[in-house]
């Protein structure tokens, strides 16, 4: 059976690839000023060191096939890229860390596949994952989100600056005083240790629904996401897929037994799910095509992420799930392709 990817280049396009990416970069504005707002500058410092090695690698595999650096760039593909990346980094990771999960996402993941509109992976997400597993302990070095009642250190600008170039701190100051365990690390070792939801839930960290902060970096993203839907930048059935393929047996789950199973706002708003739905799946190049495709391809995602972060080893599974679903494209799309009006199911003409 060979696989055939659809694509349905019937109406020109109303915006080139750069207005698009544009677009989206400017979606992910007011999320980026939250995560510096609660989790410091080191994210800033995070977006400009993958950017200068995604653009830098997008121009030397540009220039090795003979094609001009400058078409590459100014589509801003990898510049969405990076920062895709810096969200899921984070905000303390040594430069060389964050470098090389730029430059596997650009060299690797998108132009050894042909490049643009011919990569199979979501470059970011396959950047992540090289770095989850050749860095894994450069990762949990997140800091406590920036609020008044949570007792934790903060790093100055120069200090952060100083973090990400050598990988080192003040002699002062240690690790255990300034990083602390994600919402989604808290709640996997509390299960994992026998503790109630309610117990887990105590943890300072906790807000509302997942963790203090990221529940406002989630309603940005929300934000972001809902206007792109609006320009039509971003179709709603991954999304909406997404959504409902975790909150579905997420919100199952905890009514079954609410005191081991973390709720479906903690699923929402503890990890990377929003960022997912909106901005990484939604990838028009790795993302399924097809309207009922789309809404499938979203299901999957949703359903890997819970799977993971239940059953799993890795407290949020979104990289993993996206990847594992990225393989599966080319079969959605070839079972799920619309029928063409005026040919029967063994292709032949009724006309």
């Amino acid at each position: 059976m060979e696989f055939q990817r659809r694509e349905a280049p019937f109406l020109a396009p109303q915006a080139d690839v750069s207005s698009l990416m544009l677009q989206v970069l400017a979606a992910l504005v007011p999320a980026a000023m939250a995560h510096v707002w609660y989790f410091g500058p080191g994210f800033i410092m995070n977006l400009l060191v993958a950017a200068v090695f995604a653009a830098a690698g997008e121009a030397l595999m540009l220039s090795l096939r003979s094609r001009k650096p400058e078409t590459g760039l100014t589509d801003y593909s990898a510049l969405v890229t990076a920062a895709l990346l810096a969200f899921a980094l984070p905000s303390l990771t040594p430069w060389w860390v964050t470098a090389t999960g730029a430059l596997f996402a650009i060299v690797v993941a998108k132009h050894l596949y042909g490049g643009l509109g011919f990569n199979i992976f979501n470059p970011a997400m396959a950047g992540y994952v090289v770095i989850l597993v050749a860095f894994p302990i450069h990762l949990n070095l997140w800091v406590a989100p920036s609020m008044g009642d949570l007792d934790y250190q903060k790093l100055s600008i120069l200090q952060t600056v100083t973090f990400t170039l050598t990988g080192s701190l003040p002699d002062a100051i240690s690790f255990d005083a300034i990083s602390r365990a994600t919402p989604l690390d808290v709640m996997k070792s509390g299960l994992n240790n026998a503790r109630t939801i309610d117990e887990i839930r105590s943890v300072p960290i906790m807000g509302d629904f997942g963790g203090r902060g990221w529940e406002w970096i989630g309603n940005f993203l929300a934000f972001g996401g809902f206007w792109l839907m609006i320009k039509k930048i971003i179709r709603w059935q991954i999304p909406l897929g997404v959504g409902l393929g975790l909150l579905v047996p997420a919100t199952i789950m905890y009514m079954v037994d609410p005191g081991s199973n973390a709720s479906p706002g903690f699923h929402l708003f503890g990890g990377a799910t929003i960022l997912c739905a909106f901005f990484i799946a939604t990838d028009p190049v790795s993302a399924a095509t097809s309207p009922k495709g789309r809404m499938i391809y979203g299901l999957g995602i949703g359903f890997l992420i819970y799977c993971i972060r239940r059953w799993g080893s890795y407290a949020d599974g979104v990289a993993f799930a996206v990847l594992l679903m990225n393989m599966a494209v080319p079969a959605i799309d070839y079972l799920t392709r619309p029928h063409i009006i005026g040919h029967d199911d063994s292709g032949d003409s009724n006309a």
